[in-house]
């Protein structure tokens, strides 16, 4: 088996273990991600994380495993707050085409990388939004206006509350991707959580696949509408948790 048939099977396999069957079109659109976010990566900082299976794994798995708690199809408009270099939104369009993904990063380097990603993948239904979430959720075109929001960006989960849910619709979804040991981190958010809007529907621990690497998944069902103060000015909710 040649080095690219290999890398194929790679993917194939390891996405197999989350239930999902990648067609190859999909296999050939993470291997260009693969290849794109890599070339670029030796100009600018976009991950850490080179090595290819270590990028299946802890990227491009990493972002579907959201499909073992939440049910992906019966979501159509979803935003990914803070997504960086395209993590978890890019994997998420890749294998459920039908969503109308929305991409915020506050860096603009990375907002160009992820226009010029879109653009070589051929992907349909992206928007990109170079800004803060504390300015872009004052924005009545995105306040509310989502079925999911979903997040992967290093922060408390107070914050990120603040920073998320006023996208979220009601009855709408936010989900935060973070790692073990999260249980002092959610007690401390209950009461942002509450103030925003959102309650706690479950957390799903969980293994990402051939590895002993745990993820948390924090599911939040926005309740009631976020009051209109919040999130506060820039910089304001990092500094200053709820």
């Amino acid at each position: 088996m040649n080095k690219t048939d290999n890398n194929k099977s790679i993917i194939i396999d390891m996405f197999k273990k989350l239930d999902i069957d990648l067609s190859e079109e999909q296999t050939d659109q993470f291997m260009d991600y693969y290849r794109i976010l890599t070339e670029k990566n030796e100009v600018m900082n976009l991950t850490a994380i080179t090595e290819y299976r270590d990028v299946v794994l802890k990227h491009f798995v990493d972002s579907l495993l959201i499909v073992k708690a939440y049910d992906m199809n019966g979501c159509k408009r979803v935003i990914d707050v803070g997504t960086g270099a395209g993590f978890p939104g890019i994997p998420l369009k890749i294998v459920f085409p039908h969503l109308n993904i929305v991409l915020l990063d506050s860096l603009k380097k990375r907002v160009s990388f992820l226009n010029e990603l879109i653009r070589l993948l051929q992907l349909e239904g992206v928007t990109t939004i170079h800004g803060r979430a504390e300015d872009t959720a004052k924005n009545v075109k995105f306040r509310e206006q989502f079925d999911l929001c979903v997040s992967r960006a290093v922060a408390n989960l107070s914050s990120l509350s603040e920073y998320c849910l006023p996208f979220v619709k009601k009855e709408g979804m936010f989900i935060s991707y973070k790692s073990t040991n999260i249980d002092m981190e959610i007690e401390n958010a209950g009461n942002a959580i509450s103030i925003l809007g959102g309650e706690i529907e479950k957390i799903e621990r969980l293994s990402l696949p051939d590895s002993d690497i745990e993820r948390s998944l924090i599911l939040i069902r926005k309740r009631k509408t976020t009051p209109s103060k919040y999130p506060r000015k820039a910089g304001v909710p990092s500094k200053e948790p709820l």
